[in-house]
């Protein structure tokens, strides 16, 4: 608990704080005291040597990671900086490859450091914007076309899909070529039993928002470097994190991650693994009840609402009447993500909805021509050139046959429709206004 007792023993101190923050510790919202800056043995975190190295450093421990670095800006500033690192380490400008699936941190990213992406389509099309069901041999077939530098897959999805990543891994080795993983979702897989994280299936570089399953701040990720990854990629982390990142980092979430470092080291991996057994039996209830639920993930439920009546967005409506709140919701879908801080009574209340839910016909969903190989979009320019063009806001009915100039995203997921420099079509607007965008930058 390195930077925490830091914080906590200046906190007690009553020194006369002739520096930022501007509260000055002040009892206002109640976290002020422990909310400090780069001050005098507090360490500094793109160049750390004292009490956030050693924090990383247990964290790399309990990941068996080469480097583990801190990110107070969640995975975006992981991801910007794992394209950084590949991009020095080579020397020049580099090609990435991946499915479309990717969070829209990536295409910034892809533009900042003019990264022209090379998109890898599934054998069979997606029937949602954040699947990709990449497979080996759908890699394979790609890199027999195409020279890349690094392969980006995004795993788990959003909605609970998982991709084989040890076989994905093993492609990447045989064409030569790295392989990054966004496992935003995912910093829990290492603690099962066997880990499924992607630093044990081959990654050689993984991202994690420890935030979203870990006991820790909105905003604390991991940028995590493989032992297996050349040596040279530890040496450019930290610059190139110091590229992308804020000179002011939260030293209140930096808490968090050095706690919950110390957790991972003590009982949180029993507690993450009682958690998924938990979720099994609300996941065995649903089957017994034939509430579909399409997530792979062990510690989320993803509920096919359609299949039994309603839309997404209705039935997260009638958990909202019990004082439930999902993590998201579409027209198809409601995505529930558990922890073990989720309390029995949060298990009991679930369970009890879903028993008492009465299930209606089947909605028949209108079918969405998602993107793939045989139906790919026309790229016009280079996603910098497009993004760094001029543009102007248009509504999606008047944007057929232009090019779109910033990636049409729906938040969450995050995930881009249509991504700058492609042409606009009239099947891409049928799937942006799916997913309630209506409006879209255009040059």
């Amino acid at each position: 608990m390195e930077i925490y007792n830091f914080a906590k023993d200046y906190a007690s101190s009553e020194i006369s704080r002739f520096h930022m923050p501007g509260h000055k510790g002040a009892n206002l919202h109640g976290l002020e005291s422990l909310d400090i800056t780069e001050i005098k043995g507090a360490d500094y975190l793109y160049s750390s040597s004292g009490i956030i190295a050693m924090s990383e450093s247990k964290t790399a421990q309990a990941y068996g990671s080469a480097l583990t670095c801190y990110s107070t800006q969640g995975s975006t500033l992981s991801i910007n900086s794992a394209l950084c690192i590949l991009t020095r380490f080579f020397g020049r400008k580099i090609t990435v490859a991946s499915p479309r699936n990717c969070h829209r941190a990536f295409l910034n990213a892809c533009a900042l450091l003019d990264i022209e992406p090379v998109w890898l389509y599934p054998t069979n099309p997606p029937q949602s914007l954040c699947q990709s069901e990449i497979t080996a041999e759908d890699l394979r077939s790609a890199l027999s076309e195409n020279k890349v530098d690094a392969v980006y897959i995004t795993s788990p999805d959003y909605l609970g899909n998982i991709t084989d990543i040890a076989s994905i891994s093993k492609v990447c080795r045989e064409f030569g070529t790295f392989l990054i993983c966004d496992n935003a979702h995912g910093a829990y897989l290492k603690f099962l039993n066997p880990s499924i994280h992607p630093l044990d299936l081959g990654a050689d570089i993984a991202l994690d928002s420890a935030h979203k399953t870990l006991p820790v701040y909105t905003g604390g990720g991991y940028l995590h470097i493989s032992k297996s990854a050349p040596k040279e990629f530890c040496g450019l982390a930290k610059d190139s994190m110091a590229l992308f990142g804020s000179t002011s980092p939260s030293y209140l979430i930096m808490q968090s991650l050095d706690l919950c470092a110390d957790s991972l080291l003590d009982d949180l991996p029993k507690k993450i693994r009682q958690c998924c057994k938990q979720t099994e039996k609300v996941k065995a209830l649903m089957k017994e009840l034939k509430i579909p639920d399409i997530s792979k993930e062990p510690m989320k439920i993803t509920i096919d609402a359609e299949k039994i009546g309603f839309s997404g967005n209705e039935l997260a409506d009638e958990m909202r009447k019990l004082s439930m709140e999902c993590e998201y919701s579409d027209h198809s879908y409601v995505v529930l993500m558990l922890s073990p801080y989720n309390s029995e009574n949060d298990f009991a209340r679930l369970e009890s909805f879903l028993t008492a839910l009465k299930k209606r016909k089947p909605l028949s969903s209108e079918s969405t021509l998602f993107f793939s190989k045989k139906n790919q979009p026309q790229k016009c320019m280079s996603v910098r050139q497009a993004m760094l063009s001029k543009s102007k806001k248009t509504s999606v009915d008047d944007a057929e046959g232009k090019i779109c100039a910033a990636h049409a995203v729906s938040c969450q997921p995050s995930v881009a429709v249509v991504i700058a420099g492609e042409k606009i079509t009239s099947e891409t607007i049928k799937i942006l206004k799916r997913y309630s965008i209506f409006q879209i930058d255009v040059l």
